[in-house]
């Protein structure tokens, strides 16, 4: 990641910048770089990609903040990293698609005729998030009509040319001296109309189906992650497909707290264990447990590792630790002989105060003291 430009650089904008002042600054790159635009120019792709990873980031009112105390590092596992120009149409529908500026310039260029992507929230146990797991997942999608076999009509009839558009499709609109061409109004793109509809379908050529598709959900996954599962959408008037974005949502665990690779768990622990030093038997992920050290003059909070027993790292190598933390419990009930023993340990405290301790005393006098006059 290191030799990515700044993703406020590549948008040219601050870093206060405002949500509005990104979506400006980002239109107007993508009007620049279009492939529309800029026919077999690679570079301009690449300009475009860059253009639109930025602005997922920095539009996205989570990954903004980590990606600006962390950088790039701050977002692996978390930014779409696009593939091609089909993954930046997909995801910003509400920019490149029907109706706005970018669909009327460019018209196909947009979608290509791609159906509509869809999204689902899909809910995983903290284990599954750390190790991966394959989901089995159920969406209802449009599909082409069985009735009409897609073609939207009644039975022995056909589509007719769209008188509009000639059956192209598209319009031409004169506007100054620009001559720019925009999808049909009469027949949305299609060249086509239906003068006698299916009955099912209503003429659309797609019908609702209830699908089930496996979604394999890598390990190392964070809360709120979104994965595309290409060409699982929707069917597009050219038969081709859109996509199915799915957003992770990771469920509590009972002990285990996530921290970026790491997995923390608190312990508790008794006085003597954390005076004296112990061994302890800690739990860890899938139900396996590790040996632990805990040396003498162990503090409440102190946090100790167990190294490579964490989370994979995501599009990476290796695991991140097991933090434990040490929590030592104030018995709230005491039998006569331990509170006997507590009370002749009182006393050895008084007349041999640690150092520290002795430190903390001394100051306490020093300022309750009254001032000499």
């Amino acid at each position: 990641m290191a030799d990515k430009r700044d993703f406020y650089e590549v948008l040219g904008v601050s870093r206060d910048a405002s949500e509005s002042e990104i979506k400006s600054s980002y239109r107007k790159l993508a009007m620049k770089y279009h492939p529309d635009r800029n026919p077999g120019d690679a570079e301009a792709e690449e300009s475009f990609k860059e253009a639109a990873e930025a602005y997922e980031v920095l539009s996205d009112s989570e990954k903004r903040p980590r990606y600006d105390q962390y950088g790039h590092e701050g977002l692996r596992g978390n930014s779409s990293g696009f593939h091609d120009i089909s993954d930046i149409f997909s995801a910003f529908g509400d920019i490149f698609g029907g109706g706005s500026i970018f669909g009327d310039l460019f018209g196909s260029g947009g979608g290509g005729g791609r159906g509509a992507s869809l999204r689902m929230e899909v809910a995983i146990e903290f284990e599954e998030a750390v190790f991966g797991v394959k989901k089995t997942v159920e969406i209802t999608r449009r599909e082409p009509c069985d009735t009409c076999e897609g073609s939207g009509c009644k039975a022995g009839t056909r589509p007719r040319k769209c008188s509009t558009c000639g059956g192209v499709g598209r319009v031409r609109q004169v506007q100054a001296i620009f001559q720019i061409q925009t999808t049909c109004p009469a027949c949305q793109g299609t060249g086509e109309y239906i003068k006698d509809p299916c009955i099912r379908c209503e003429g659309a050529g797609l019908a609702p189906k209830r699908r089930k598709i496996e979604v394999g959900i890598p390990a190392g996954i964070e809360d709120g992650t979104r994965l595309r599962i290409s060409g699982q959408g929707e069917v597009g008037v050219n038969g081709r497909a859109g996509d199915l974005y799915c957003f992770i949502s990771v469920r509590e665990h009972t002990f285990f707290q996530r921290h970026g690779d790491h997995v923390l768990i608190d312990v508790p622990i008794s006085y003597p264990q954390a005076a004296l030093g112990t061994e302890l038997e800690v739990p860890g992920l899938k139900g396996i447990t590790h040996q632990l050290d805990v040396p003498r003059g162990t503090q409440s909070g102190d946090i100790l590792q167990i190294k490579g027993e964490g989370v994979p790292r995501l599009n990476s190598y290796g695991r991140g630790d097991q933090l434990v933390r040490i929590i030592v419990e104030v018995p709230k009930k005491l039998t006569h002989e331990q509170e006997e023993l507590l009370r002749q340990l009182a006393e050895i405290e008084k007349t041999n105060v640690a150092p520290e301790r002795k430190s903390f005393l001394d100051k306490v006098k020093d300022y309750f003291a009254p001032e000499e006059s």
